[in-house]
């Protein structure tokens, strides 16, 4: 299994923090005699930029969650269709030759999902494979990418794709004056990635998929996630987060590595999902890493903000176009997320 192409995808409006927070003292106008905490949590998130579905002014209009997902449907389309067909024009193949889709999403819903809506939008092949997924929230793009792995093992002639679209602004909820509810709208941003996955027997160079694995935590769903009601999706994002990938992703590593016989050392480097800035402080020291091995995990973050499932994918987009390691390189991509769990992919450069 090889992954071919990778993609990024935003919408055009862009806005630096400090545009954010005036706009989100504005939005919450009521109740914002704790304005001060915003200022102070959004410059604690180490975002300089992110990328927005609709212009700010525009999201005071958003007032009922249907608003905001016939938006998120609208933009999802949008991005997916750039996202799919830049990664099929990059392995030189038309989007018809693609056998199998993973949609993976946590921002917004529908039915028919997005996935059967860009079959029809671009003529992907009547015979594709669907596999709409939701829920998986950050560790998702570890996970989509594993599924499509897990499908070109079993169709070593076929292509799969995996298209992750994240349009967390649109889950902004303006009655929670929560420090979860302000961290997230000072973290998260919207944005779409893509990755296009060969089998063996389809002669087209990338790194490698070698093995791919996933860990549950038991009993700590309420670590991370949504409180869905009415009014849409209402963050659920535990200040023990941290203190789960401290305790446990350093041992899952090695657990995965030595069934390949492997240990960390032979790691030469790291694409790691962004989940913030004490996330990443968490995953070096879980995973001894003290010598820049996520940089472009925090230039990611600086550059568009968290990206829920998109962000891994992310940073492996830039280490495939920018900083490919040198052949025989092992790489560890992971993403942790809802449930809580982790998923792990070791790739082959």
């Amino acid at each position: 299994m090889k992954i071919v192409s990778t993609t990024t995808a935003f919408p055009p409006h862009q806005f630096s923090q400090h545009q954010v927070l005036e706009a989100l003292k504005s939005y919450w106008e009521q109740g914002m005699e704790n304005a001060a905490v915003l200022e102070r949590l959004l410059a604690r998130t180490g975002v300089g930029l992110r990328h927005f579905a609709r212009p700010l002014d525009q999201y005071r209009a958003l007032d009922t969650w249907g608003k905001a997902n016939d938006v998120w449907i609208e933009v999802a389309e949008e991005l997916g269709e750039r996202a799919i067909s830049s990664v099929a024009q990059q392995a030189g193949i038309g989007v018809d030759q693609i056998g199998a889709i993973y949609f993976v999403s946590v921002t917004g819903v529908c039915s028919p999902s997005i996935d059967a809506r860009l079959v029809n939008r671009m003529g992907l092949s009547r015979s594709i494979k669907r596999n709409p997924i939701f829920g998986l929230g950050c560790v998702a793009g570890a996970a989509g990418l594993a599924r499509c792995a897990d499908y070109v093992r079993a169709y070593p002639d076929q292509f799969a794709v995996l298209l992750s679209v994240e349009l967390c602004s649109l889950t902004w909820q303006r009655d929670d004056l929560s420090v979860a509810n302000f961290i997230s709208s000072g973290l998260f941003g919207d944005g779409a990635a893509a990755v296009l996955v060969a089998g063996d027997k389809i002669a087209l160079p990338g790194p490698r998929i070698v093995a791919n694995t996933q860990v549950f935590y038991p009993n700590t769903h309420d670590v991370m996630g949504w409180k869905i009601s009415e009014k849409g999706f209402k963050i659920v994002l535990s200040p023990d987060v941290p203190k789960v990938v401290r305790e446990n992703l350093g041992g899952d590593v090695d657990n995965f590595l030595a069934t390949q016989g492997l240990t960390r050392a032979d790691i030469g480097s790291w694409i790691m999902h962004t989940g913030g800035p004490k996330v990443l402080e968490a995953s070096a020291e879980a995973l001894g890493l003290k010598n820049g091995e996520l940089d472009l995990s925090w230039q990611a973050l600086d550059r568009v903000g968290n990206l829920s499932s998109a962000s891994v994918l992310v940073v492996l987009d830039d280490v495939m176009k920018y900083h490919r390691p040198a052949p025989g390189t092992r790489s560890i991509l992971a993403a942790m997320g809802p449930g809580f769990c982790a998923e792990m992919l070791l790739l082959e450069w």
